[in-house]
């Protein structure tokens, strides 16, 4: 009895040892889970995910742009990989900061900007208020920026249905300091009134349009910087319903030669 237990456990043993063998096989040319995994890396992936080299970025302003708009179309795609938001990237920002742009963009709840350009930790250095009015404090802030962090990049965010930009338009009566937003907003609403379509939407524009000139022209930081081919400042508008930025094509044409080169693009630091 004692030898058929011994038999028993034998092949049971046996048994064991071939069924473990048969689940770790793989039939030919299936990749292994890892070097799936591996493929992350892969020129394909990052073409596919208009991956652009994070430090390309902070030294080009024209490498930040095409960082941005990638990291838009990942976000409308659904293929966003939310680079630099470990524990490594907070350590290494605990030390110092280091953006490859500026997003001067509307205060509203519905435009998170790191998540829509899916950017991490550090990239971003953001200044917002609502409908991105600008005043001496923005100003310090957006020069700061540039002169001071190495920012290459200034945008100028504004959205669909922006309430600011509405009440310019619509004038109501509203307490406080809100009158000093309508008020910086109101040349632009007088701009748009002749215009065809809708006139929200061409506000909307007109006062990013006049933002980004203000800034190129501001003194004496932001305006030489621009000149020499330093910095890009641009302008956009983000759609609420959809998740893409269009940037404006008036912001883009015409934009002075960086003096750096154009880096290749590689795979994204995470």
């Amino acid at each position: 009895m004692i030898r058929n237990k011994v038999l028993l456990l034998l092949a049971l043993v046996g048994w064991l040892s071939t069924t473990a063998q048969a689940q770790t096989r793989r039939p030919a040319g299936r990749p292994a889970k890892a070097a799936k995994a591996a493929s992350l890396d892969s020129p394909q992936w990052r073409t596919e995910h208009y991956i652009v080299d994070r430090d390309s970025a902070y030294a080009n302003p024209h490498v930040a742009l095409r960082n941005l708009v990638g990291g838009n179309r990942r976000f409308v795609e659904n293929k966003s990989i939310r680079p630099r938001q470990d524990q490594a990237t907070l350590t290494k920002t605990e030390k110092g900061q280091k953006p490859f742009a500026t997003i001067v963009g509307c205060s509203d709840s519905r435009v998170p900007n790191e998540i829509i350009f899916d950017q991490g930790v550090g990239d971003l250095f953001i200044v917002r208020t609502a409908g991105q009015v600008m005043a001496a404090a923005s100003y310090g802030s957006i020069e700061f920026a540039s002169w001071a962090l190495g920012a290459k990049l200034i945008v100028v965010l504004g959205h669909q249905s922006c309430g600011a930009v509405s009440a310019a338009i619509n004038r109501p009566d509203v307490p406080g300091h809100i009158i000093t937003l309508v008020n910086s907003i109101k040349p632009a609403a007088e701009k748009t009134k002749t215009m065809p379509g809708d006139r929200l939407d061409n506000t909307i524009r007109q006062n990013v349009l006049d933002q980004v000139n203000e800034l190129r022209d501001l003194e004496p930081v932001l305006a030489k910087k621009y000149r020499d081919g330093e910095i890009l400042i641009v302008g956009a508008v983000y759609n609420l319903g959809t998740g893409k930025v269009e940037f404006l094509p008036e912001t883009m044409q015409n934009l002075p030669v960086s003096r750096a080169s154009a880096a290749p693009t590689k795979p994204a630091t995470k």
